[in-house]
């Protein structure tokens, strides 16, 4: 038993001490390189002369003979080769230390310059990404403009019969209550069976503001009509309804008109038109026109 403690002590001790070591580790890489495989169909073996415990040289010496690691890597620092090749350089590699060789390696230096990984091309196409929504204000406040997402396409990978009848990726619904205030985050996408699609989530931000609304009568008047022709508008007034920023810099009700043109009128079916303002003042978010439509009737003016 003395000796048997003896023994057991001093493989402890020998073990926990700092050894220079090579290991060599198999390696699969993992990869977002835009139209490959996001795996690589081959294993490395890295090498490296590395110091570390005796735990530490008997753990990589059992991975050595396990099946190769998994290692994610960033596409910046994967090189394109030839064809299907990619490379990464040791001084790239020694970013990624921890993940291949364990806790508590510190490294020395690899056995070569490069190395080498292939990622089978596969097919893909690009499509946009489609917010899905649950948006509501608090009073007197609204969107400044559409909501915004970043990315706003990604890849998806898979069979020609799953990508063909993609057109879009949906993002999980998005539920942003009572804004008063602009919003912005992350959120996940949703998945494609038999799909990979390139991003799991994109950021997004929607800007708010408060604002006042101003409400005026306008009249809608006729523009461009050829000589000799008569363009008669009903109704001739309409109220229009301003929603402007606040605070309020300026009243727009006195610097917009509105107008039918009558190339617009002449693409109309039935003589149905819609005014269009004469330009939007600094300020103003949107406006709504009530009636939307109008009647339009074109006579000779003599």
């Amino acid at each position: 038993m003395s000796l048997l403690l003896a023994f057991g002590i001093w493989l402890i001790h020998n073990l926990s001490l700092q050894y220079s070591e090579t290991l060599s580790v198999p390696v699969v890489a993992v990869c977002d390189i835009e139209g490959h495989s996001n795996v690589s169909a081959n294993s490395s073996a890295i090498a490296a002369r590395c110091r570390t415990s005796g735990f530490s040289i008997l753990r990589g010496r059992h991975k050595a003979k396990k099946e190769a690691v998994r290692v994610r890597f960033d596409s910046s620092d994967m090189h394109p080769s030839e064809g299907d090749m990619y490379y990464i350089t040791s001084a790239e590699l020694s970013n990624y230390v921890t993940d291949i060789f364990g806790d508590g390696v510190r490294l020395e230096s690899f056995l070569a310059e490069s190395f080498q990984f292939r990622f089978p091309v596969e097919n893909h196409k690009k499509v946009p990404v489609q917010a899905v929504t649950l948006i509501s204000f608090k009073p007197q406040y609204m969107a400044m403009g559409p909501l915004r997402l970043q990315p706003d396409s990604v890849t998806v990978y898979g069979e020609p019969f799953h990508l063909a009848n993609i057109t879009r990726v949906f993002t999980r619904t998005m539920e942003l209550p009572n804004l008063k205030s602009s919003a912005h985050g992350s959120v996940k996408l949703e998945p494609i069976p038999g799909v990979r699609i390139s991003e799991t989530e994109v950021g997004y931000s929607l800007d708010v503001t408060r604002y006042v609304e101003i409400a005026t009568d306008v009249s809608v008047t006729p523009r461009n009509v050829p000589s000799g022709l008569k363009l008669t508008i009903f109704p001739s007034t309409a109220r229009v309804v301003y929603k402007c920023g606040f605070p309020l810099s300026q009243d727009p009700s006195d610097e917009v008109t509105f107008h039918i043109d009558y190339s617009d009128f002449q693409k109309s079916i039935g003589g149905k038109c819609i005014a269009s303002p004469s330009k939007i003042p600094e300020g103003v978010i949107e406006y709504s026109i009530e009636p939307e439509v109008f009647d339009c009737v074109e006579e000779s003016a003599r």
